[in-house]
C-alpha cells in the first residue's frame, strides 16, 4: 500500500466515523430516552358508549397530555387522531376524554398515548369497543363469577381459564361479572392433590402461595 491509498483510506475510514457518530449516540441513549418517556399504569378503559360517542379513561405516571387514535378497523386504516386534556398531581395522574361523531353499531378500535412537555410520548395501549345500533339486531349477554376458589386457579394443563375463553370467542357485546374474583379466606396454593390422586397446578402471576 502506498502512501496515496493509505491516505485516502485513512480520510474515507474518518468520515464514517464522523456520519456514523451521531446515529451511535442515538442508539446509546435510547435505553435513556426509554425509560424517561411517560408510562401508561394502569392501561385503558372505555364506558358511556352510545350511538355516536364513548369516554376513554387511562392513567400516566407523570405530568402529560392525553391523545386518542380510533378507527372502525384493526389495522387502524384511515384513523383519526384526538387530541385529550393535560393531566397531573391535581387529577391523580388520569384523564379522559370524549370521543365523538362515531359510527353507530360499528367496533371501534383506539389507542392512547401520553406525550409530556418535552415531546417525548409513551407506548400505545390500545383496546376495542361497539357503539350501539339504531337498527334491529340480535344483542348478546356474557355472565359469569366465582371466577376461582377452593384452591382451584389458571391451570395451564387444563387449558386456563376455559370459560373465559369460551366467552371471549363468542364476542359478547355485554360482559356481567356478579363478583368473587378472589377469595381471601381459601388460599390458592400451588399444587393441589384431586381425589383421583392426580395433581392440579396454579399458575401464579403475582406473587407466591403463602
Amino acid at each position: 500500500m502506498n502512501r496515496r491509498v493509505f491516505s485516502t483510506r485513512l480520510v474515507q475510514t474518518a468520515a464514517g466515523v464522523l456520519v456514523a457518530a451521531p446515529l451511535v449516540r442515538r442508539l446509546v441513549a435510547a435505553p435513556a430516552i426509554i425509560e424517561n418517556r411517560p408510562q401508561i399504569a394502569h392501561g385503558v378503559a372505555s364506558g358511556d358508549v352510545s350511538f355516536n360517542s364513548a369516554i376513554l379513561w387511562s392513567r400516566v405516571n407523570r405530568r402529560a397530555r392525553m391523545s386518542v387514535e380510533w378507527a372502525t378497523t384493526e389495522s387502524f386504516r384511515n384513523a383519526r387522531r384526538v387530541r385529550g386534556p393535560w393531566t397531573g398531581e391535581d387529577r391523580d395522574y388520569t384523564a379522559k376524554l370524549e370521543l365523538r361523531g362515531l359510527p353507530a353499531g360499528e367496533r371501534i378500535f383506539y389507542r392512547v398515548q401520553f406525550e409530556d412537555a418535552g415531546g417525548a410520548a409513551s407506548e400505545p395501549v390500545g383496546g376495542q369497543f361497539v357503539t350501539a345500533a339504531r337498527d334491529e339486531r340480535d344483542v348478546y349477554f356474557a355472565w359469569s363469577g366465582d371466577t376461582c376458589g377452593q384452591g382451584y386457579g389458571i391451570s395451564e394443563e387444563y387449558g386456563g381459564l376455559k370459560t373465559y375463553e369460551s366467552m371471549r370467542l363468542a364476542r359478547p357485546d355485554f360482559f356481567v361479572h356478579s363478583g368473587d374474583t378472589i377469595y381471601a379466606d381459601g388460599v390458592i396454593e400451588a399444587e393441589m392433590k384431586l381425589p383421583d390422586g392426580k395433581i392440579w397446578k396454579n399458575l401464579f402471576t403475582l406473587g407466591k402461595s403463602k
